[in-house]
């Protein structure tokens, strides 16, 4: 499919520039893939528009500070991004200079800290530092947020740019669907009886890439960390088991899920995904999806339109562009439910 297929038109104004004051604050909208039907609903909605024995599974990974400020040996000043974590010193990072720095050339970070330039991986490249880099990004390194956020990181974006079931450290990018969750929303969601499950998917940056290749099947995702874990599994198939829903939060908790499928069945998995989820695509886990909305011409809002149908997706945007939704990471969610495309269902194992 051409890439051009996956495009709509948003105004600037709708891309939110920071939270609600309230996490569940936010508008949802409903989408029914196989009618096409739309319906406007506030997030606190989602209690009472799944049902009690419905699983939800999010993605409990917590975003680190990775995003650091130095300067070359030159003088040049130089801000990194960290892509994933793969020493104790080392990591993969995007790097924004004014000249790419040379493999093996030294570049100088706040508090003293310096790091070697060892080679390239594709666009990324491979870092190792003097100390150990975890304990360093939590001391100097500040919040990521979006590029299309159009301002500096405030205190406020610590707490806000997490999610309340944040746990597993090594994301660099939020799972925004799971923005929206609360104290209160959690408590409702337990008194009518919905369950919560948790998968982790490291986000990386790659996630804000745009998709490049005229054609979508020849766009290639970057390998993110991901582990889906035996008591997810079961959970899932005592799900099954009683006809009740799995419900996805966000497009990180299907890829996982539906990565750990891959087999045939759902079984435990720990490790790289580079699952890009687009039309034709056959979902064996994920019977509906919580996600907030996504850019134009970017893989999730393809994974989107592979689980809704693509004119339904597109349809359900430009209502919200004419309803005013609020866009992107701290944006408006929608409740998305599958169209007509074939759906398998497997047990776990």
């Amino acid at each position: 499919m051409d890439r051009a297929a996956f495009h709509y038109d948003l105004p600037r104004e709708l891309i939110a520039q920071a939270p609600l004051p309230e996490r569940s604050a936010s508008r949802l909208l409903v989408l029914d893939g196989k009618s096409g039907a739309i319906e406007d609903r506030r997030f606190v909605d989602l209690a009472v528009l799944l049902a009690p024995g419905d699983l939800l599974v999010a993605n409990d990974t917590r975003v680190v500070p990775a995003r650091l400020h130095g300067e070359k040996a030159s003088g040049g000043r130089i801000e990194l991004l960290l892509e994933r974590v793969t020493g104790c010193e080392s990591g993969r990072f995007q790097i924004k200079a004014s000249h790419a720095p040379k493999p093996g050339s030294e570049l100088r970070l706040a508090g003293g800290a310096s790091a070697r330039v060892v080679g390239r991986a594709g666009d990324l490249y491979e870092l190792t530092l003097d100390r150990e880099l975890r304990p360093y990004l939590e001391t100097h390194g500040e919040i990521p947020l979006p590029p299309y956020i159009a301002r500096a990181p405030e205190s406020c974006d610590t707490v806000r740019y997490q999610t309340v079931f944040a746990a597993q450290p090594g994301a660099v990018a939020a799972p925004t669907a799971g923005l929206h969750f609360d104290a209160p929303l959690l408590a409702a969601l337990e008194r009518r009886g919905i369950e919560i499950a948790f998968v982790t998917l490291h986000v990386g940056a790659g996630t804000f890439a745009p998709l490049r290749a005229a054609r979508i099947e020849e766009h290639v995702l970057h390998p993110e960390w991901t582990e889906v874990t035996s008591a997810t599994c079961a959970k899932v198939e005592s799900v099954r088991a009683r006809g009740n829903r799995v419900i996805a939060v966000g497009t990180t908790a299907v890829r996982a899920l539906e990565t750990a499928a891959q087999g045939g069945a759902l079984a435990p998995f720990a490790g790289e995904t580079r699952l890009f989820i687009r039309p034709g695509f056959r979902f064996r886990v994920v019977d509906a999806l919580v996600t907030n909305f996504h850019l134009p011409e970017s893989s999730l809002l393809v994974l989107v339109a592979a689980f809704a149908g693509l004119e339904e997706t597109l349809a359900a945007y430009r209502h919200a562009v004419v309803e005013r939704y609020r866009f992107f990471s701290y944006g408006d969610a929608m409740l998305v439910f599958p169209g007509n495309a074939r759906k398998e269902h497997t047990h776990a194992v």
